[in-house]
Order: C-alpha cells, then sequence, then structure tokens
C-alpha cells in the first residue's frame, strides 16, 4: 500500500487511545459512525488530497456543503473560517525552512473540520506539522486527553506555529550571517542575500497573518463546538500569532538597515576613491601648470638660456611637491582612511 494513500484515524479519550491506517476510500465509509460515539474523540487526518472521491464521498455522509469541498480541493485560496449548522471549517498555510535557502520556504495548504466529536485534517502532502501532536494523545502528556477535539485543533495550530518560530530562527541565523559578511567583506553578494531575505519575510507574514484572524475569530465565536473554557487557548495562539508578526517586522527593520549599511559602505569607498584621485591631482596640477608656461618657446623668455635654468626648474617643482605634500598632512586628507571594522 502506498503511503501517501493511508489516511491515520486517532480515537482516544481520557482512558485510552486507539490508532487506525487506512485508505481514504475505507474511511470515507465508516468514518460517520466514528462521529457518532461521544464518548471518544476522533481525529481522521488525510496526507494528501489525490483522492478526490474518497473526500467527497467522505463529505457527503458527514452532509458537509459542497462549497467546503471546493475550499478543501482549492490550495489556492485564501485562509477564510466558516460556521455551518453541523461544524466549523477553515483552513490555513503551515511553512518550514527550506533546506539550503535554496527556496523561500515550503509551505503547504491544511485545511480542518471541527464537528461535535471529531475533526478532520486535510494535507495537501505528506509531512511531520503533528508529530508532537501525536505524541502528546499516544503518551497522555498534558490536558489532551482530558479535553475535545476543539483543544485538539488548539494544539494542531500551536504545531504549525511553531514551524512559523522555527523559518523564523532560520531568517534570524541568515541574518546574522550577512551581517559577518557585511562588516568583514562587504561581498557584493550580501545585497542580493539581504533582499532574499526581505521577500522570505513578506512570504511568511502573508502566511501568518491569516492564521492570527483565525484565532480571534475561534476565541470570540460563540459555538457549540468550541468549549468555552479553551477560548483562553486560542486567545494565547492569537498572542503566540503576534509574536511572530512582531518578529517578522522587527528582522525587516535589521535588513532595511543592512541595506542602508550596505550603500553607505559602497558610498564611503568611493568617497575614498575620490579623495585618493583628487590628492593625486592636487600634485600635478601646479606642476603641469609650470611645465605648461615654460613649453611655450617664445624668443624673448631668458630662463630658456639660463645654464643652470633645467634643474633651477625641477628644484621648484620639487619644492611645490613638498608644500602641497606637507599641506595635505596638515589637513589630515593623506592618513589611510581604512579602518578596521567592529566584528
Amino acid at each position: 500500500m502506498d503511503k501517501n494513500s493511508v489516511c491515520q484515524l486517532y480515537k482516544y479519550d481520557h482512558e485510552m487511545y486507539f490508532l487506525t491506517k487506512d485508505t481514504p476510500e475505507n474511511f470515507a465509509v465508516d468514518f460517520r459512525s466514528h462521529t457518532e460515539d461521544s464518548d471518544y474523540v476522533s481525529w481522521l487526518n488525510f496526507h494528501d488530497l489525490s483522492n478526490k472521491m474518497a473526500i467527497e464521498t467522505l463529505c457527503n455522509n458527514l452532509e458537509i456543503d459542497r462549497l467546503t469541498y471546493d475550499d478543501i480541493n482549492s490550495p489556492q485560496k485564501r485562509p477564510k473560517l466558516e460556521e455551518y449548522d453541523n461544524y466549523i471549517f477553515f483552513t490555513v498555510k503551515s511553512a518550514v525552512p527550506a533546506e539550503n535557502n535554496t527556496f523561500l520556504m515550503h509551505q503547504e495548504q491544511i485545511s480542518f473540520i471541527l464537528g461535535q466529536n471529531y475533526l478532520i485534517s486535510f494535507q495537501t502532502k505528506s509531512s511531520d506539522h503533528f508529530t508532537e501532536v501525536r505524541g502528546r494523545i499516544e503518551h497522555k502528556r498534558g490536558k489532551i486527553r482530558m479535553k475535545g477535539p476543539d483543544f485538539l485543533l488548539f494544539r494542531m495550530l500551536e504545531a504549525i506555529v511553531d514551524n512559523y518560530f522555527e523559518v523564523l530562527e532560520s531568517i534570524t541565523s541568515m541574518i546574522e550571517s550577512i551581517e559577518v559578511q557585511l562588516r568583514r567583506s562587504d561581498e557584493k553578494g550580501s545585497l542580493k542575500l539581504i533582499e532574499f531575505e526581505k521577500r522570505r519575510l513578506i512570504e511568511l507574514r502573508k502566511i501568518a497573518l491569516p492564521l492570527k484572524d483565525i484565532a480571534f475569530q475561534l476565541e470570540k465565536v460563540q459555538s457549540v463546538f468550541l468549549d468555552q473554557d479553551n477560548h483562553p487557548y486560542f486567545a494565547d495562539l492569537k498572542e503566540q500569532c503576534l509574536s511572530v508578526l512582531e518578529e517578522i517586522d522587527a528582522n525587516k527593520q535589521i535588513l532595511d538597515g543592512m541595506t542602508n549599511l550596505y550603500y553607505a559602505i559602497q558610498g564611503q569607498k568611493m568617497n575614498e576613491i575620490m579623495r585618493s584621485l583628487t590628492v593625486m591631482s592636487s600634485y600635478f596640477i601646479p606642476l603641469t601648470f609650470v611645465v605648461g608656461v615654460y613649453g611655450m618657446n617664445f624668443n624673448n623668455m631668458p630662463e630658456l638660456r639660463t645654464k643652470y635654468g633645467y634643474f633651477a626648474l625641477l628644484g621648484v617643482m620639487a619644492l611645490i611637491a613638498i608644500v602641497v605634500r606637507i599641506y595635505f598632512i596638515r589637513r589630515g586628507w593623506t592618513k589611510n582612511s581604512k579602518k578596521k571594522r567592529p566584528e
């Protein structure tokens, strides 16, 4: 059996849990009977959306609206929350760091259907977003086995937010590397890396902002599917999303500052080059003037017939160069302006 064709069903109460793995077709037919058992919480997880017929059958058996089915199979739609008489439906987007920073990040749409005694999650591909949640169920850690499917939903959304923080950590680490590179070598590739990390932050913000809105709605909504005692958990989830957004903004400001630093360094280097050229020109401009005057070859220039005129003129030119040099030294223009930057 193909791994991607397997669905997982966790069924649990405060004393025990059951784990069943089967095909989407079988769960589509049998899952309704699990939802009718009010003594247990049932969590059905789809690892991909390739079997659309099985998902449609499941939705029909659970009296899920056709619009919900269409939203599950439309990964490009903006995340949203909708309330129905027999369930709550919403979609969010997860994000995990990309390997080797070759992509912005790995994204995935995850849809949830929360009913009276059950929770169904639809992932667009097989991934390990909820390993911690499964561990809590299997090892009876925390309150998850003592509460209903709404608390399970909170733990799953919290796992998604934790993934956001992982992406932020990878971005922060990259920002620190870019800063060291800027201060040591001023490589041209630094600007490209800065812009890449800005794009990652913008993309993460687009993903995290809708989840913050959904957490706010889950905190405030009055529904039989959400226990009033669990509203503080969704309030905490909203605060976590706000922390993600604040850290995104802080990192973006750091990158903006690094961009300004990059251009300031480039401007300083250009100023140093222009100053060096100016100093060199200042040596040769008066000497060129003297050479130009005595290169006019008029007959009535008495210095042309002076026995030691050539050597005298060389001495005058050397004296001019020395005077210019002394002037620049006193003005501090000939000092080496390249100072070691702080690490």
